[in-house]
């Protein structure tokens, strides 16, 4: 092909990509080649390269460092903020990450193959479904290097083959983190081409991912809103997205105070920069004046700022800045903190209704009744009583490790795992049936 030299993609130098489209198109007929070795293998050698793919990256730390600290180093003098670099930083606790996330997928049950919901009709016939990969999944991610490993994991155990463009700021991490992938599907026997991890930064890439439905069946993007919604306006292949993450904490009048001051410490500071992380507090009036000052001297310590309701500054004071109508709407991905003192649990959910992102919300209270209408008539893709936040996570939820968390209702919902990157398709079993 004119203008390519290359033999898989996680060994192209980006030097040598001289026709992206072309590059990609050649990308894309890889991956639906590799689809249906991959929609074949069985659970054996799935999981065997899981494991090849987790001894690899355990082999190779001090190369996975040596890559992200370039990095890092370039991202340092772009400018890059500090929520953006603490994504960006592979540690090795983190490096230890993607290796469990690797080995609890291979732990999980596959779904591929799963058939449910068999019943007899009148006619004789048996009607039933079966679990099936989606096909060529392409994922679009920023910062985050371990996005490579987790989204590699989970569409190789579901069947899928997949195509990853990260981004540019951690071009050296992610290409390391794919030779690893790729030396690891071989050693078990699988083809190299089922992950693809596109090796230009060059943005036309992206273009050609989106509007590519003949070699990719549904797009799944990580990063920032602007990425998101160029994606969500621009694609001819389907979409599983989140715009935002204004996850809401409501500490209710009946809510244990001790169970208050944790969750919400814990939802707004554990961390600053991920989409699970608290925006906005909601507290309830009668508790206000008790609450209010002990949670905001522990956040004001941890340097969180906050920013409050008329309500909220007349018993904080000077130190808690006038919110403003946009900030119930901004995902500060920050130490920043709304907060609003709520007449009761319907005003708290009104204006959830209003100002959430459908993420994650969470209700500290020992009312059961309470509990309970929270669960049910918040639409959030993730409801919670009594538990931070920052649980909203497929790894904490059991999934080994997520590839997205979704906020549509269609076609998957919360964070996105095995089961989230499969479809369906009906099967018939008959002995010669047919129809009168």
């Amino acid at each position: 092909m004119a203008g390519l030299s290359f033999q898989g993609s996680s060994t192209v130098a980006q030097a040598e990509i001289t026709d992206v489209i072309a590059y990609m198109a050649e990308l894309g007929r890889q991956a639906r080649v590799a689809s249906r070795a991959l929609a074949a293998a069985d659970s054996h050698a799935k999981n065997a390269a899981l494991h090849a793919i987790a001894d690899d990256l355990d082999q190779h730390r001090t190369v996975l460092l040596e890559e992200n600290l370039k990095d890092m180093n370039a991202g340092q003098a772009k400018g890059l903020d500090a929520a953006l670099l603490d994504r960006l930083e592979l540690t090795p606790s983190r490096i230890d990450g993607m290796i469990e996330g690797l080995r609890q997928i291979a732990a999980l049950a596959d779904p591929i193959g799963e058939i449910f919901d068999m019943t007899y009709r009148p006619s004789g016939i048996q009607v039933g479904r079966m679990r099936v990969p989606l096909g060529v999944v392409g994922i679009i991610y920023e910062s985050r290097p371990n996005v490579t490993a987790d989204a590699a994991a989970l569409c190789l155990k579901s069947g899928n083959a997949t195509v990853l463009r990260g981004g540019s700021e951690a071009f050296f991490s992610n290409q390391a983190i794919a030779r690893c992938i790729s030396r690891g599907l071989q050693a078990a026997g699988l083809p190299a081409d089922a992950v693809q991890v596109v090796a230009t930064t060059d943005r036309a890439a992206v273009g050609a991912m989106i509007t590519s439905p003949e070699s990719i069946d549904v797009i799944i993007p990580r990063g920032g809103k602007g990425l998101i919604e160029r994606i969500s306006n621009d694609a001819r292949v389907p979409v599983i997205k989140h715009l935002d993450g204004i996850c809401h904490v409501y500490v209710d009048d009946e809510a244990d105070p001790q169970k208050a001051f944790d969750v919400t410490l814990n939802a707004k500071a554990q961390r600053y920069g991920t989409c699970n992380t608290a925006e906005t507090l909601l507290v309830h009036d009668t508790i206000a004046a008790d609450f209010l000052p002990r949670i905001a001297g522990a956040l004001w310590d941890k340097g969180v700022e906050l920013r409050g309701c008329d309500k909220t500054r007349a018993i904080l004071g000077e130190g808690c800045k006038t919110a403003t109508a946009e900030d119930w709407d901004t995902e500060y991905l920050a130490p920043i903190l709304s907060v609003r003192v709520v007449d009761d649990l319907d005003q708290a959910m009104d204006h959830i209704e209003t100002h959430s992102s459908r993420h994650t919300e969470s209700i500290v209270t020992e009312n059961i009744t309470k509990a309970r209408r929270f669960l049910r008539e918040v639409d959030s893709s993730s409801v919670m009583v009594n538990a931070s936040t920052r649980f909203a996570d497929g790894f904490e939820y059991g999934l080994g490790a997520e590839i997205g968390i979704s906020t549509d209702k269609f076609h998957a919902r919360g964070p996105v795992g095995l089961e989230g990157l499969t479809s369906v398709k009906y099967i018939v079993l008959g002995d010669g049936h047919i129809r009168t």
